[in-house]
């Protein structure tokens, strides 16, 4: 969502509404993601054409560099519904919840798991997650059932999801006077993943940036 301008990222797997996002629609939405998938496969074509290694690609070019994403997000959307429960449970782990457990799809009124995250040794925080392997939006009635179904149980919940999450859905989940619900999309996701090295490994690469040094040359122009 960051790439087509409708979100920005102040700060690590933190991410807020730009003014077009807030007032864009999910169909426009949908449609920069399909103009920005057919300008990348576009790009592809013509460097493997052309006889350029796709692999050596720029790093300049967002498209070019988070192709991993897509590939990423495709493995998530084919995993069977358990696998990507216990992702989440890992994910959840490693981001620092104690007492991870995963439930299942079977029951608890739509919860996948729980956990509990203790930022200080002060407080704590029962959290349900529910997973979602959607490839379109998720609505604002999906976070007003599984908020429904954790109250009580929960102090706060968190879906995830490889798609995304309708600007009403946002808004429900941050309802005034109601539990608390973390939005996870598949941007985010991937972002998360990333970070704690989960499934994906990050190679660094050195770019190396030649100039000349005129100063160099110049002392042998007043050379006797």
């Amino acid at each position: 969502m960051k790439w087509i301008g409708v979100c920005e990222q102040p700060g690590k797997a933190l991410y807020q509404l730009t003014e077009l996002g807030r007032t864009i629609s999910d169909e426009e939405v949908a449609q920069r993601h399909r103009e920005r998938g057919r300008r990348y496969r576009k790009r592809q074509q013509e460097r493997s054409t052309s006889g350029i290694d796709t692999r050596d690609a720029t790093e300049g070019d967002d498209d070019d560099v988070r192709h991993w994403e897509a590939e990423l997000l495709d493995r998530l959307i084919n995993a069977s519904p358990t696998a990507f429960e216990h992702l989440a449970g890992a994910l959840l782990r490693a981001a620092g919840f104690d007492d991870v457990e995963v439930t299942g799809r079977g029951g608890d009124g739509g919860i996948d798991g729980i956990g509990t995250y203790r930022p200080s040794g002060l407080i704590s925080f029962h959290t349900a997650f529910q997973c979602k392997r959607y490839k379109g939006s998720v609505g604002s009635s999906t976070v007003r059932d599984f908020r429904g179904s954790f109250i009580g149980r929960s102090d706060r919940g968190i879906i995830i999801t490889t798609g995304s999450f309708t600007r009403d859905a946002r808004d429900e989940a941050a309802r005034p006077g109601a539990n608390p619900v973390d939005l996870i999309d598949g941007e985010a996701l991937c972002e998360l993943l990333k970070e704690h090295s989960l499934g994906v490994r990050t190679t660094q690469r050195t770019v190396e940036d030649v100039t000349i040094d005129e100063s160099y040359f110049k002392q042998f122009e007043y050379s006797q």
